[in-house]
């Protein structure tokens, strides 16, 4: 048996984990270095309550994370991925979520995210209140693929967090590996 060589199986989930959080990250960055833009929901949302304006981010140890109903659409899925505030004070996501599949070896699978072309909005969370954010898959083969992968749970790394919560995952996932995903709204269904 060689030694010098690593179990490769052993690397993927690590490696997996470290391209998540540094796709989360460059998220957070863009979106910090982004311009502010001013419309209508900006001044409503500016107007909030005090215990609103002075609210903090949410962090990942006061988040619970679902997978809401999946709709199924000509080989499309659609579902809610929600994020529900388990602290005990009000906080606030702003932005895309990071993810990654696994199989249910606990193998890291290809995951393309494609962020959808939707103005992200800050979302204020009172305890005990929801946020989502939709994501599409498809199941029908495209392409060169012959069959898809099955995947068994989701690692979710909530909007400008490194810290991860994973949820069961169970569907088929084609077009290799794509999930297609809105920035966070407010409450529970899509």
């Amino acid at each position: 048996m060689n030694t010098d060589r690593p179990d490769i199986r052993r690397l993927r989930r690590p490696v997996a984990v470290l391209a998540a959080l540094a796709a989360a990250l460059v998220g957070a960055l863009v979106a910090a270095l982004a311009p502010a833009t001013w419309s209508p929901a900006s001044a409503t949302a500016g107007a909030a309550s005090g215990e609103e304006a002075a609210a903090a981010r949410c962090r990942t140890e006061g988040l619970r994370a679902s997978l809401g109903r999946v709709s199924a659409a000509a080989g499309n899925r659609y579902a809610p991925l929600v994020l529900r505030n388990t602290s005990g004070r009000t906080c606030w996501v702003y932005g895309y979520v990071g993810l990654v599949m696994f199989d249910r070896n606990g193998d890291a699978l290809r995951t393309r995210v494609r962020r959808e072309s939707v103005t992200p909005r800050r979302v204020t969370l009172k305890p005990g209140a929801s946020a989502h954010a939709r994501l599409h898959w498809t199941v029908v083969p495209s392409g060169g693929e012959s069959r898809c992968p099955s995947a068994a749970r989701l690692m979710i790394i909530p909007p400008d967090e490194v810290a991860h919560l994973e949820i069961p995952f169970t569907t088929v996932i084609c077009d290799d590996g794509r999930l297609d995903i809105r920035p966070m709204a407010p409450g529970a269904r899509l």
